[in-house]
């Protein structure tokens, strides 16, 4: 693990507010991704020291949050001020008792922040992160899925944009038929199948109600949704390949469109180690659907920052947080802030820029305000499931409908070990 500290000169503490001056040093857990809000907010508040201690934000479930923090709660000592998480379940466990340990997370509407700050969260917002009313986090961006597409391939191709997911797997066919080589997008990472395909295709694969966890990926949705990939997976529009991976980036000249999430804006599309696409040549449009289904879309990620109920320095604390959250230069972290009035600027600022060719704006809006909410948030991820039993047996030659009842029962079976009753 990397270490980053940053000390203030005892100067500069001395003419802060009385309050931060009291608190002194606060520790941040934060991934790199994270890191240059955490030093933006270093040059902005040189009041308030921080000690960054860089990890990896619990990337692909695993876990790293709750690992250190039950080791803080065994030891009696070490928790941070300040955690970022790329997961938006872990309130699930942070927000309870664990083995007579104080919950890890402090409740956040309930005097610790202003209500006036909270209220300023896009609606919806922070659902994921409230447990029996209480906010225990903050999200720092939205992750809803829509549906991505080179104009410029698509023009020279002669076809029209789908909007289904019917559509989409048609010009799956065409594309296969017409222009071999060419794909729709990349299924080899464990977050595109459950939070792109299954959660947008309204699949009741990932639910809870109360402490019950329910999975059936038997229901007529699941079921299309994985007859889709299969499809989609032999006529090779869909690769099995991570689109962080060398072999897609090597291939990416030739995807023709892919549904993803809002975030895909800055780290897959103008990112140079990624697609790398030239301004004016992606359209982001509103989410695919079902033809007989709801406007619904999915969610990927839009991490969340909490506070420690430990820490003895709450002033810092409520500073750096409403910083990070809300301040229009580094809220979101290069997508869409979760902080309505940041989220306004961003917005802005892309559809100013003119790369995105259509309507960026009405396209991430209306993904925003449709993400179906038939999805739980239990104290565990689909990703871990999805990496032991799907992301190998794919590799095998199998199908999801070979190996979703598996998959399903990896799921139930993470359920139960973490103390849910499952159906």
């Amino acid at each position: 693990m990397n270490l980053l500290r940053t000390t203030v000169a005892l100067s500069a503490i001395l003419v802060a507010g009385a309050a931060l001056a009291q608190d002194g040093a606060i520790t941040v857990w934060a991934d790199a991704t994270r890191q240059p809000a955490v030093e933006a907010f270093i040059a902005a508040h040189p009041e308030v020291p921080v000690n960054l201690v860089l990890d990896d934000g619990s990337s692909g479930a695993s876990g790293t949050f709750q690992t250190k923090i039950s080791l803080a709660d065994q030891a009696n000592e070490g928790w941070p001020d300040v955690v970022f998480s790329t997961q938006n379940n872990d309130a699930a466990w942070a927000a309870r008792e664990n083995n007579g340990a104080q919950a890890f997370a402090q409740v956040l509407n309930e005097g610790f922040l202003d209500q006036a700050f909270l209220d300023g969260f896009t609606p919806g917002a922070l659902d994921p992160v409230t447990v029996d009313g209480k906010v225990y986090g903050l999200r720092n961006d939205l992750a809803p899925v829509l549906f991505w597409y080179n104009k410029t391939l698509m023009d020279q191709f002669g076809y029209t944009a789908p909007t289904t997911w019917e559509d989409y797997q048609a010009l799956g066919d065409k594309l296969a038929a017409e222009h071999p080589g060419y794909f729709l997008g990349g299924f080899g990472d464990a977050f595109q199948g459950p939070y792109i395909y299954y959660w947008s295709g309204e699949a009741p694969i990932f639910q809870l109600e109360g402490e019950t966890f329910k999975s059936d990926t038997s229901a007529p949705n699941a079921v299309k949704v994985s007859n889709l990939i299969d499809h989609m997976v032999a006529n090779k529009t869909l690769t099995l390949d991570s689109v962080f991976g060398a072999s897609f980036v090597a291939s990416a000249a030739n995807l023709v469109a892919i549904p993803g999430p809002a975030w895909y804006s800055g780290a897959l599309f103008q990112n140079p180690g990624g697609v790398n696409a030239k301004a004016g040549d992606w359209v982001a449009a509103p989410p695919l659907k079902w033809a007989d289904g709801a406007a619904v879309t999915g969610n990927v990620g839009g991490g969340v920052w909490y506070a420690s109920s430990h820490t003895q320095n709450p002033e810092a604390v409520k500073t750096f947080l409403k910083f990070v959250t809300s301040d229009t230069k580094v809220a979101g972290t290069g997508g869409l802030p979760a902080y309505q009035a940041a989220a306004d600027a961003w917005l802005d600022a892309q559809a100013a820029s003119g790369f995105y060719a259509g309507d960026f704006k009405a396209a991430i809006q209306a993904a925003a305000s449709s993400v179906w909410n038939g999805w739980g948030y239990p104290n565990f991820s689909p990703e871990t499931a999805w990496a032991k039993i799907v992301t190998p047996g794919l590799a095998a030659g199998k199908t999801m409908t070979d190996l979703s009842a598996d998959w399903q029962q990896e799921m139930k079976n993470e359920a139960q070990v973490v103390g849910y009753t499952v159906e």
